[in-house]
């Protein structure tokens, strides 16, 4: 069942996405060749905790960190380490602040140092492609159109798009419905409605979309060894259009 929210519910999550969105701003001045993704942790969760926020994903299913730092060839999910980022990695931070019961999503890549061309692409296109979908979450709309906006955009520049991971409704839950493809026939799934509340969160590959999972359970990474990039906005749907909750 995809629950609506009020607009009281909205405005909570909305200042939970204020604090996430200050957080990323202030990781982006942080990123540079010899920091490690364990650092950063390390400094969310002080950012959260000084905001009188929690990171929402430590303790989901025994998960141990404030975030997910996925470097290079990870998609998603990926332990924070302490091996230093080196001159032209990327590596994408996502996290889920909890303030007064109620949550917001968002996941951004960075550039480290000097990237390579196509990792630079590969970034611009990831996020342009996130516009897009959002572009299609306006009431009357449904789910498949902000899919197919995403996979269209996307596979015009060269990157395919991931099939084993997707935007998700969130509110109280960091997993509700609708569930939010990044591909897909447009004109199907749910009917985007004012009150809705959820993620959309391309992750976009190099190579091809096929993914496979390490022997810790969690960290998801290229088949082929490519690329991903991954950009994501927590988003509520209104009478005149999707807000973003998680703006930076």
């Amino acid at each position: 069942m995809i629950t609506i929210k009020s607009k009281e519910q909205i405005e909570k999550m909305g200042r939970a996405g204020r604090i996430l969105a200050d957080c990323h701003k202030e990781i982006a001045k942080m990123i540079r060749p010899g920091i490690t993704s364990w650092e950063i942790d390390q400094f969310v969760e002080g950012f959260l905790t000084k905001h009188g926020a929690t990171p929402e994903q430590k303790g989901y299913h025994g998960y141990q960190y404030a975030t997910c730092a996925s470097v290079n060839d990870v998609i998603c999910h990926g332990f924070p380490k302490k091996e230093p980022l080196n001159d032209g990695d990327i590596v994408t931070i996502d996290m889920v602040v909890r303030i007064d019961g109620w949550l917001a999503d968002s996941a951004w890549s960075y550039a480290v140092g000097n990237i390579s061309p196509v990792a630079e692409k590969l970034l611009q296109v990831t996020k342009e492609s996130l516009y897009k979908g959002i572009e299609q979450a306006v009431p009357g709309n449904r789910i498949g159109d902000v899919s197919h906006a995403i996979q269209v955009y996307a596979e015009s520049h060269g990157f395919s798009v991931v099939r084993d991971f997707i935007g998700h409704g969130i509110g109280s839950e960091m997993h509700e419905e609708p569930q939010v493809p990044h591909y897909g026939p447009a004109g199907k799934g749910p009917r985007i409605k004012e009150g809705m509340v959820f993620t959309i969160e391309p992750m976009l590959n190099v190579g091809k979309y096929h993914s496979k999972v390490d022997q810790d359970g969690w960290t998801a990474r290229t088949y082929d060894g490519s690329l991903s990039a991954q950009y994501e906005h927590t988003i509520a749907i209104t009478s005149q259009g999707p807000i973003i909750l998680t703006e930076q």
